[in-house]
Formats: structure tokens, sequence, C-alpha cells
């Protein structure tokens, strides 16, 4: 920062991949605690992180490009490096810390050396170099001249020919169209989406509902709930068309037959809960098992591109539909509400569908007209769980029925949702489930769950896509972020060796259980942020440097 308050101009540029080794067992964490550094110190749009291995020729166009090549290394005993033997050979100006290399080559003021782990000394070296360009010409010409005596006379002419064909080729390094952006306008660095712990939770029958730590807790069996998730998520990850389909749509079955297996015709209700004895226990009706059931139905017959599954799901999704009308649960309005608008994207004149969004999203609005005000922009006294759910079925709603009244109060009303799940420090912090949060009373803060995130991120790329509003990808990254350590205890949720996730943050620690709901939440996470991501970057062309 002191840099850029002198010399507001100044890139930095850092290029490189994550070491393989580190990648496999800690993921991205390191990369994406430096991006919040940036992000906390407001030097985003100054920093660009390359994340490519690059070639011998691409590192010799970058070191080029550079006035100033910094190496600030921690440990004295580094013996060689070959980036610095390359930068000070090209003649440029270079600042190190005193590894044994640096110490030797840059003595004598051939460069600037500063103390390990001082950022302070590297800024004053940068600002002096960049405030005296006598001083530093004349180092960039000393390091030269000296690289020449360190050649054998042979390769010293090679060199000192592919140097002047360089110099002379410059220009066109600087109008190459090169693909760097600064952090403010790169899409957040996401994992790669692994199905490990996923897997290992489903058997023949469906997906399990409980884990203790990674494994599979047959006490708790299954849900229909999870199963419904689970279905919502694999067919949904066939359009990324990064996952093989024939592993998604095997999956997909399971978890299909599942949830029509749950439904009971005789009451037209979806049961929830099976034994891993294959017993259903429910001694009460769940409406938003239900709504989530045909949220689930619809997404599939919206999205999936297998016709049997569409078939099989469009026989019961008009039955299980039509009850929802006389529920009293809002979120159960609001996923049957979400599972509608999917139905009709394969069938968009669909009247059934089209009655039941206008009635259920006229329950919300009345909802939403009798407990709001000013300070409370809710549809109930109370937030509980599942909340962006809400906001986001109005959203869809207000779209689809082109209802100007009804988008706008999803709008508000997730806006007001996200700045209230918006810590002090800047970080998402949803509403805590250890005691329940009603209107005039002070906000939970623990125990935080990750469907919070998940729905915040789906409902924030709902109003993305219907605003165009960068301010909701903003809050859909920093949702995201979440999972990724950028919470109340700076710790990671998601487990980058399995692709699992943890069921949540304690006021001190992390529940260390990774359960289907928490690691599916993070999965369709993942998803819609990647998804979003694929298309604002095809929409995007490549900055020239």
């Amino acid at each position: 920062p002191d840099v850029i308050k002198r010399h507001p101009n100044v890139v930095y540029l850092v290029a490189g991949v994550t070491h393989p080794n580190f990648l496999r067992h800690e993921g991205e964490k390191y990369r994406l605690s430096l991006q919040r550094l940036a992000d906390e110190l407001n030097v985003k749009g100054h920093v660009i992180f390359h994340n490519k291995f690059v070639s011998i020729e691409e590192l010799k166009e970058l070191i080029a490009l550079a006035d100033i090549y910094i190496t600030p290394y921690l440990e004295e005993t580094q013996i060689t490096s070959g980036t610095l033997a390359y930068s000070f050979g090209a003649g440029n100006a270079v600042i190190s810390t005193p590894f044994w290399h640096a110490q030797e080559l840059l003595a004598d003021g051939m460069g600037i050396l500063v103390p390990f782990g001082d950022s302070d000394s590297i800024a004053q070296a940068i600002t002096r170099l960049i405030r005296n360009e006598v001083e530093r010409h004349a180092m960039r010409k000393n390091a030269y001249l000296l690289g020449r005596e360190m050649t054998w006379n042979k390769v010293a002419q090679q060199y000192g020919n592919l140097f002047e064909e360089a110099r002379q080729k410059r220009p066109s390094v600087m109008q190459k169209k090169i693909s760097m952006r600064p952090l403010n306008e790169q899409p957040l660095i996401l994992p790669d989406i692994k199905l490990d712990h996923f897997l290992q939770m489903t058997d023949s029958i469906g997906i399990f509902h409980h884990a203790q730590h990674n494994v599979p807790n047959f006490a708790e069996g299954y849900c229909t709930d999870d199963n419904s998730r689970a279905l919502i998520l694999t067919v949904l990850l066939e359009k990324l068309g990064t996952i093989n389909s024939l592993r998604l749509n095997n999956l997909a079955s399971r978890f299909l037959g599942f949830v029509r297996y749950a439904w009971d015709e005789k009451t037209a209700r979806f049961r929830n809960f099976l034994t891993f004895q294959r017993t259903w226990t429910d001694k009460n009706f769940s409406e938003d098992n239900h709504g989530r059931a045909v949220w689930a139905l619809g997404t599939c017959i919206g999205q999936s591109k297998n016709e049997g599954f569409t078939q099989m799901a469009a026989e019961i999704f008009e039955q299980a539909l039509t009850p929802i009308s006389s529920f009293t649960s809002p979120r159960a309005w609001a996923f049957a509400l979400i599972g509608a608008y999917e139905y009709q994207q394969r069938f968009p004149g669909d009247r059934f569908a089209r009655n039941s969004l206008e009635v259920l999203s006229t329950k919300l609005m009345r909802l939403y007209d009798e407990n709001s005000s000013a300070e409370w922009k809710w549809f109930e006294p109370v937030l509980s769980y599942d909340n962006a759910k809400i906001p986001h079925a109005l959203i869809v709603s207000g779209r689809g029925l082109a209802n100007e009244k009804m988008l706008k109060s999803g709008i508000d009303s997730l806006h007001w949702l996200t700045t209230l799940q918006t810590s002090s420090r800047g970080h998402f912090q949803p509403v805590g489930t250890d005691k329940i949060f009603e209107r005039g009373s002070s906000k939970p803060v623990f125990d935080q769950q990750p469907i919070e995130a998940y729905s915040t991120i789906s409902a924030c790329l709902e109003a993305y896509v219907t605003t165009k509003d960068k301010h909701w990808h903003t809050e859909a990254e920093k949702a995201m972020h979440w999972f990724l350590g950028a919470n109340d205890l700076g710790i990671p949720l998601y487990e980058p060796v399995n692709g699992g996730c943890y069921d949540g943050l304690h006021v001190d620690r992390l529940n260390r259980n990774q359960g289907t709901e928490s690691t599916i939440a993070f999965l369709l996470s993942l998803y819609e942020m990647t998804n979003i991501t694929n298309i604002i970057e095809s929409l995007k062309e490549p900055i020239l440097e």
C-alpha cells in the first residue's frame, strides 16, 4: 500500500501455480489467503496472479516486461535461483532478501538486499528505484555487464545476439494480448469439483443422511430431503460437461428413484426418513421436505437431458405440487416455486405451473406485506434456516410473472438479509442456529450452517442474472469465501482432499462431521459459482497489457 500511495500506476505480477504437492493436500488455501490479504490492503487493482506454469519462453517475456524484479525468499539457505539468474542476466533492477545466491550476485551495488520478512524495507526499496531513474538504470546496466563477464566467450556472444534480437522485438511483446487481470477483475479461484466424499456417502439405495467425521452413519439411514438435494446436484453438474455423464446418470437414477419411492399415493405426500433396514419411520409429515422434493422434480424436468428421468419426474410432479397451496410453511412454498419455475423452462406454456406460481408467490407477498418494515424487511417475525431461498423464490416468480412489485420485494428482502449477514469485518456471517433469531433481539452468531451460505449464493446469483447488477455477484463471492476460510474463525469448511464439507462453525471450532446436507450445499455452491464464472469469462475479451 505504501508504494501505491506514492506511485498509483505500479502493478505487482506474481507468476506461477501452487506447487502440486501443496495443492493436493491443502488446495488453494494459501493463494486464497493472499487474495484476501490484497483485498484487506485495498490493492486488488494493482496485483496480478498469473496462475499458470509458464514455459521458459513466456517467463523471459514476463521478465522483459518488468521494471523491477523481486525475490523475497524467507530463508538464507537458497543456494541458487534460476529466475534471479534470468532477471539479472536480462539487466533487471533486482530487490532481494539475502539468501546465499543473492548475497553473492548482488554485492557491490548490483542490486538491493533487504532483510528477511521485512515488507517495509521492500516497499522503501521499490520507491527508491522508481524515484531514482539514474540509480535504477545504472543498476540494470551494471547487472547486464557483469552477466556478460560470467559467461563463456562463445556463449556470451550467442546471448548478446539473442538479447539484441529480443530488444528489437520488445514492442511486439508489449502489443501482445495477454489474458491477465488484476485481482479485482479476476474471477474467484475456485476448487475443482470433487465427488469423492459424495460418492462415499452413496449406496445402491441413495445417499445417507449423516456422517461421523467422513464415514457414513448407517444408524441414521436416509432421508428424502438429502436425496432431493442430490438429485438437483447431479442433474445440474451434467450441464458443466466436466464430469462423466454416465456416472452422473447412474447417480441421478438412484436419487430420482428414492424420491419416487418416497411418494405416498394414498396421502399424496412425500415420506422423509428411511432406515438402513428400508423402513419408513415418519410420524409427522414435513411440509419443507415435500416442497424440496417438488423443487428437485421440477429441476429434473427442466434441466435433465435424460428423457426417461424427465418423464418419470413428470408423472408425479403435478400431483405433488397441488397440495402445497394448503401448506403454511413459507419455505415449502419457496422450494415449490423454484421447482415450478424450473418446470416451466421445459413447458413454458403450462397453465397449471403458472397458476401455482401466482398462488404461492401471492402467499409469500402477503407474508412480506404483513411482517416487513423499514428495519425488518422479512416474511416472518423470526429468521431460522435456509433463509435466502424465500427472496430467491420471489425473484424468479416476479421475473416469470413479469410482476415488478414482486421482483422488487424479492430484491429488497435479499438486500436486507445480506446486509444482516455481513460481519463488522466485511465477511459473510450467516444467522446462527444455537437459538431462534426473533425480531428485535440480537443476531445469534453460532452455530453457522453451510446451507445458509449456499442459499445466499444461489439467491444472489439469481439476482445478478435478473438485474445485471455486479453487487449481487460480489455478495455471492463473499458467501463462497465463507466456505474457503473468510469466516469468523478463519478456517475453511471444505475438505480439498475428498471434496466434502464440514457441518458448520461452532464458537471455537469446526463441526468435524461431513454430513450430506453440508457437502451438497458446498458442491451446489461450487457448481453455481463455476457456472456463472464460465458464462462471464466466455463474454470477456483478453485484456491488452
